[in-house]
């Protein structure tokens, strides 16, 4: 027994040594590297560019009132349809204003009549009084009779023209192009001239307008690239991945609003197909111009902390660093420009921030869709690496 005993005891004692050596190894080597996804920061010409939430707006809206009382008789299009300028839209009853033309027409050619026979005869008296046959008073008389009819001629003249055009007011006509909305009358509505409640509204839609606002420290920059011609605006729908391009800037407003401390700007877009539509919330997007030389790193590695933005940067020594950054958007949703803080050819993490701190130790991993590439490469790197890997602990063991 005492043999065992001892064997026992010496496998304790050597497996007592093997694991005070083993963690005397771990101590010396530190805590295990954490993996993550590396990108560099690149010098780059891109756009400079402002976000701003805007709303829709119909370029010319038109609520259409009747501007002649009466029965409506007709009704010549359907609610959301597309109209012209100058279509028929509306028919009120126009007998009583045919009726209303005939007799100011008739009054006009009565009068008119008159006013021949009086001109006449201030002629013939104007004759007489050279020959002494008629006193002056008479022929002045004439005179002022001829011309006193004339003119109410002319004011029945007016009053045909008034009729004519009253008559012309029962074809009710789209006064812009555009789409109509629900129609508020129908037909045997009795509607009366300039009421409040309009028959129908119509909206020009193409083109149309985006509404949005800028801060007030925006406008400097705005107006001096808009001196330079016409800005780009571009919108985007939400649920559409395809934004819709080609607007431009057509109104900076002439005062900032001392409440909100923005200024108001309006871009014109063409809109054939109506992918937007009056009412509606975009994100406006107004490109100023292009920056050159703009620090850029993936739109990943910037993380949003309590005392604003950060990145982590790798150092030489396979070490990270915390460094406070100041960042924007940019065109590319997958990339953000780096005003401050990070310089071009710096190595940033992208991916595995989660638990990392300043002085921690790294290990690259490839990023997701490069795992062939970057395996090959990493287990070349674990064959010949020293004491790491598979490989490099049976080299030691060796």
């Amino acid at each position: 027994m005492k043999p065992v005993t001892l064997a026992l005891a010496g496998l304790a004692l050597a497996g007592a040594i093997g694991c005070s050596r083993t963690s005397a190894a771990e101590k010396k080597r530190g805590p295990a590297a954490a993996p993550v996804v590396v990108a560099q920061a690149t010098l780059a010409d891109v756009p400079d560019r402002v976000d701003a939430v805007a709303t829709v707006e119909p370029l010319a809206t038109v609520s259409l009132k009747a501007q002649a009382g009466g029965r409506i008789e007709a009704i010549h299009f359907t609610e959301g349809q597309d109209v012209r300028k100058g279509d028929l839209l509306f028919q009120i009853d126009a007998r009583p204003y045919r009726a209303a033309l005939e007799q100011a027409q008739g009054g006009l050619a009565r009068d008119q009549a008159t006013a021949q026979n009086l001109v006449a005869q201030a002629r013939r008296a104007e004759q007489l009084a050279a020959e002494g046959i008629i006193s002056k008073e008479d022929h002045d008389q004439a005179l002022a009779s001829a011309a006193a009819q004339t003119a109410t001629a002319r004011s029945t003249a007016g009053a045909v023209e008034n009729a004519r055009l009253n008559l012309a007011y029962t074809q009710v006509r789209a006064p812009i192009g555009g789409r109509t909305g629900s129609v508020l009358v129908h037909v045997g509505n009795v509607v009366t001239a300039n009421a409040d409640t309009p028959l129908v509204v119509i909206n020009r839609i193409d083109p149309i307008s985006v509404t949005f606002t800028l801060p007030e420290q925006k406008l400097g920059a705005v107006r001096a690239a808009d001196r330079g011609g016409a800005l780009q605006v571009d919108a985007t729908i939400t649920g559409d991945p395809q934004p819709v391009r080609g607007g431009r800037l057509s109104f900076i407003d002439n005062q900032v609003d001392r409440e909100t401390g923005t200024i108001k700007l309006k871009a014109t877009f063409a809109n054939p197909q109506g992918r937007l539509w009056p009412g509606q919330f975009v994100n406006a997007r107004l490109t100023l111009g292009l920056q050159h030389g703009a620090v850029v790193v993936p739109a990943a590695a910037v993380q949003a902390g309590q005392n604003g933005s950060y990145v982590f940067v790798m150092k030489q020594d396979k070490t990270v660093e915390q460094r406070a950054v100041t960042s924007r958007a940019a065109s590319d949703p997958a990339t953000s420009i780096v005003d401050k803080g990070v310089r071009p050819g710096e190595t940033v993490v992208v991916d595995g921030q989660l638990g990392l701190t300043n002085g921690t130790t790294v290990v690259v991993k490839p990023a997701a869709g490069s795992e062939g590439k970057a395996g090959e490469g990493a287990r070349e790197a674990d064959s010949t690496g020293p004491g790491e890997g598979p490989g490099g602990a049976r080299g030691g063991d060796r």
